[in-house]
């Protein structure tokens, strides 16, 4: 065998399984088919459009809105954000390729398919073909944006997630296909750079999983930016113009733009492994697993995007290191039972737990408590006037259910409800802890003053 561990991919996944393979004393490379490391999370997904978020961001923080608007040069906005982009990827490449040599994972350039259970063939850009093996392949391939054949994407004037990141000029209007995470946080990013945005999509709201009250802050957070919605309703089909683009929904409702993005799923990169060489079957293109992220076949793993939900890179990154802590030392992983999640719109969402329809369909006596960050002291102080922090109680035991939070910061904030959730605690436990003031993360302490209030109440209604 020419290595312990031949890990087929560069993201979030593939790096940290590298990581904890080079930390076991295992031989251990990784195979990437791009000329840049980080895979999509890096290169074409996570880290690039919250880099351009921060600059859309700022840009509303400092009232560049309104100068976006007025004249202020609208394709200067954009090469700030583009700027900010380019340069965080480069930095972080840079850390990513210098822990790996310093790990001594060794990096193959190169598209990677199975000639057998154990065996990899590599063929770099220049086509030259090699073969290799390995005790244990780790596939970590990732997702791609979902392309339909009927969709004219032309990386101009109908873009998906990718392309969309590559624009030099700002449309004067974008369509945005789709209610979900990504179309969401394009959505905050382009109107936030003084775009006119429409949305389409089949949902009755943005996000149709969260919480109604949650999710209501965005909206108006978007009809404040200028944003329209055409929500229940479906693409009929879209025509690429010179002028822009025209989008026919099933209605007959007709909508003229510069620029669509479409943004509705992903689908995984499973192609050209040829995994049934292997004797790996998919789903789809999916690829099914168990509790140790071990396919059908014992020692070929896979892990992030490439499986499923949930699909994110912090939960890759676990997956890639349980993955090998398992296949070397038939150690089983246990990863936090609660996992936070967050979109990073403007205003930002984050949430753990159950959603309140969750819980009811569970039949789980429960009570919210709410605290809005108008008030308190830091949240008056920064002018944060719609923010919520909502906690989902179940009544019998008073433990946290669910933790959901939008308003600023709020990806960093739902760590401490994550961490009360995991550790078994109560919404006492939020009481009686101190929070620094004035700080956001007080409103825990509002929210769970709410929440016992209540409990209270119950109790003194059952004596």
């Amino acid at each position: 065998m020419n290595y312990d561990i031949l890990i087929v991919g560069s993201g979030p996944a593939g790096q940290h399984a590298a990581w904890q393979a080079a930390r076991m004393g295992k031989r251990a490379a990784i195979i990437e088919r791009k000329p840049n490391l980080g895979g999509a999370g890096l290169q074409t997904g996570t880290i690039p459009s919250k880099a351009m978020r921060e600059v859309a961001y700022q840009l509303t923080r400092s009232g560049g809105m309104r100068q976006a608007h007025d004249g202020r040069s609208r394709h200067g906005l954009l090469a700030d954000a583009v700027r900010r982009k380019e340069g965080v990827i480069a930095q972080q490449e840079s850390v990513i390729l210098q822990r790996l040599l310093r790990s001594g994972v060794a990096l193959i350039p190169g598209e990677a398919s199975f000639v057998d259970a154990h065996t990899l063939q590599v063929v770099d850009g220049s086509g030259n073909c090699r073969q290799i093996s390995a005790e244990i392949i780790l596939l970590a391939t990732g997702s791609r944006p979902r392309r339909p054949i009927d969709i004219p994407f032309d990386k101009r004037t109908v873009l998906d997630s990718t392309s969309i990141l590559n624009l030099r000029h700002l449309p004067d209007s974008l369509l945005v296909v789709g209610g979900g995470v990504i179309a969401c946080e394009f959505v905050s990013i382009f109107a936030a750079l003084g775009v006119q945005v429409s949305v389409v999509d089949s949902h009755a709201q943005l996000l149709d999983y969260l919480s109604e009250d949650v999710v209501a802050v965005l909206a108006d957070s978007f009809l404040d930016m200028g944003v329209k919605f055409y929500m229940r309703e479906r693409v009929a089909k879209i025509v690429s113009q010179e002028s822009g683009t025209l989008t026919v929904l099933e209605s007959g409702k007709q909508i003229q733009a510069d620029a669509v993005l479409y943004a509705q799923g992903r689908e995984p990169n499973s192609e050209g492994l040829q995994v049934l060489r292997a004797g790996i079957f998919t789903r789809d293109g999916w690829i099914s697993v168990n509790s140790h992220f071990q396919t059908g076949v014992p020692h070929i793993f896979a892990v992030g995007d490439l499986i499923g939900r949930p699909a994110l890179a912090s939960t890759g990154m676990e997956q890639g290191r349980a993955a090998v802590l398992y296949a070397f030392g038939g150690e089983a992983h246990v990863s936090a039972e609660n996992l936070p999640m967050a979109v990073y719109t403007i205003p930002e969402i984050s949430y753990v737990g159950k959603t309140e329809k969750e819980v009811q369909q569970a039949n789980i006596p429960y009570l919210i408590g709410r605290a809005y960050f108008k008030d308190s002291a830091r949240g008056q102080i920064i002018g944060d006037a719609q923010g919520l922090l909502k906690l989902i109680v179940d009544t019998r035991n008073e433990k946290l259910l669910g933790v959901h939070i939008v308003g600023e910061q709020a990806s960093e904030l739902i760590h401490i409800g994550q961490l009360v959730m995991n550790l078994n605690g109560t919404v006492r436990d939020l009481v009686a802890n101190v929070f620094n003031y004035p700080t956001l993360a007080e409103c825990y302490k509002l929210a769970a003053l709410d929440c016992t209030h209540q409990l209270e109440k119950l109790k003194g209604l059952s004596l």
